[in-house]
């Protein structure tokens, strides 16, 4: 397991994912009521910096594209700050964070997300490095900019397309 920090204890009692930003309809979920939310199933090779693959990977959860729907991205907007446990933080450009196969998974390999894995939501972007797929979601919002994320901070590319091994600034 690669992250950052301990794996964080989360009470699903307390736990809720909320949407801000430029959006015109701000969201707020509980654990019951995101878990209510209609799922999709996502097959996806994905892609470690660390220079590991694993093909086919199973995934389910709530599709991006379902969310960003029901909080109607502002004109403005153009890219996400994804939040999660730990003050941890990953940037997408919005058109990305939105591809139809992208999900706030909370099931991998047909079962329950570990914690280490991300337990109770993880994000999942495939065509990216992993480390785009934030573990232990929190919430998002979308800006009419760029910013760094907490990786992206320490040295990691802006984007992190593993095709053209963006790994690191400068690549």
């Amino acid at each position: 397991m690669l992250h950052a920090g301990t794996v964080p204890h989360i009470d699903p009692d307390s736990w809720e994912l909320t949407v801000g930003g430029l959006v015109a309809v701000p969201l707020r979920f509980n654990f019951a009521e995101f878990r209510a939310l209609p799922t999709r199933r996502t097959i996806a090779d994905i892609h470690c910096v660390t220079k590991w693959s694993c093909l086919d990977t199973v995934w389910e959860g709530v599709p991006v594209a379902d969310l960003l729907a029901r909080a109607r991205p502002l004109p403005a907007a153009t890219h996400v700050l994804v939040r999660a446990e730990h003050g941890f933080t990953t940037n997408l450009p919005l058109a990305d964070f939105a591809q139809p196969e992208n999900l706030f998974a909370y099931r991998f390999g047909g079962a329950e997300l570990t914690p280490d894995h991300g337990w109770p939501l993880r994000l999942v972007v495939p065509h990216l490095y992993f480390w785009k797929s934030a573990k232990w979601v929190c919430g998002f919002d979308l800006a009419d900019h760029d910013q760094p994320g907490f990786w992206e901070r320490n040295g990691y590319h802006m984007y992190g397309d593993p095709w053209r091994e963006q790994r690191y600034w400068g690549d």
